[in-house]
């Protein structure tokens, strides 16, 4: 098992005004975060301490975490946990939906740590999860943010069978830095995976890049032309910022400016919506990528 080492980083540089967020405020908010806190529910909306969950749960939309909080992969940029994954919990699917029904979700973003010490790598939970969620919340929709499953096959057609509205898997960074960001996972694969998404019925395919690990403006549109080739729909292109010491550092913070030109650009190769800015997450407007 491989163990994220310590980055060397350099002295910090101050976060730039644009990254200054609002604390969440409304009553919506503060509903669902007094049943958040009531129920102890898993959201990456608050582990992962999202800039835009005041904004996002107004809106409806929250993101779910399956399969544990321990990955089998050691990407230097995340600040989930590396190492030996607990057993499967086969009730987590009942779950999930049930925290989605509590706490009123109209679009529920599904998300999962790497599971490569299993079989069919967590796919039959993530399908089992979908299932759920649909029995118990029949006018959620959905979008899944998966692992590449190595690109096994027949892990993404339990994905596909299940059918949800927008399936999800990330880039990350540019084909240059992949082996340093991505530690175990490759840049040809992932293309792969999204290609192989879409081909086979996939409604809606969706990725994201950060910035600010080191890459070229050129690196950066490659990849979103990269991701045209697959005939991805929607791309999230936002800002890398380090959850530690011992992670990648920040090498630069992108302008709101040069954001707005990834955008343009974007728009311009034909993806259906682009979100590109510095508090862009994976999840972020989601429920606006169903139009």
């Amino acid at each position: 098992m491989e163990i994220k080492a310590p980055y060397k980083t350099p002295e910090r540089t101050p976060k730039p005004k644009w990254l200054r967020v609002k604390l969440p405020t409304g009553k919506k908010y503060t509903d669902l975060r007094g049943l958040v806190d009531k129920y102890n529910l898993n959201t990456i909306c608050t582990s992962g301490s999202c800039p835009n969950m005041g904004e996002c749960w107004t809106e409806g939309t929250a993101t779910f975490m399956i399969l544990g909080n321990i990955c089998t992969r050691s990407c230097g940029f995340c600040g989930v946990k590396t190492g030996r994954p607990e057993t499967v919990d086969w009730d987590e699917p009942e779950k999930v939906a049930r925290s989605i029904k509590l706490m009123n979700i109209k679009h529920a973003v599904i998300t999962s740590v790497d599971r490569d010490d299993i079989k069919d790598m967590g796919s039959i939970i993530w399908a089992e999860t979908v299932k759920a969620i649909r029995r118990m919340n029949p006018n959620t929709t959905l979008e899944t943010l998966i692992p590449d499953f190595q690109g096994v096959t027949r892990n993404l057609d339990r994905i596909l069978t299940v059918a949800p509205e927008v399936i999800s898997h990330n880039m990350e960074t540019v084909k240059r830095l992949t082996r340093e960001v991505r530690i175990q996972a490759k840049y040809e694969r992932s293309l792969e995976v999204l290609n192989y998404l879409k081909k086979n019925g996939a409604n809606r395919t969706k990725s994201g890049i950060m910035l600010g690990l080191g890459e070229t403006e050129e690196e950066v549109i490659e990849t979103m032309e990269d991701l045209r080739k697959v005939n991805l729909d929607i791309i999230t292109i936002g800002q890398y910022l380090q959850p530690s010491k011992k992670h990648l550092p920040v090498k630069k913070f992108i302008t709101p400016e040069q954001f707005k030109k990834y955008e343009i650009a974007g728009l311009k190769m034909g993806f259906r919506h682009v979100e590109s800015g510095a508090l862009v997450r994976s999840s972020y407007k989601a429920q606006k990528h169903l139009l």
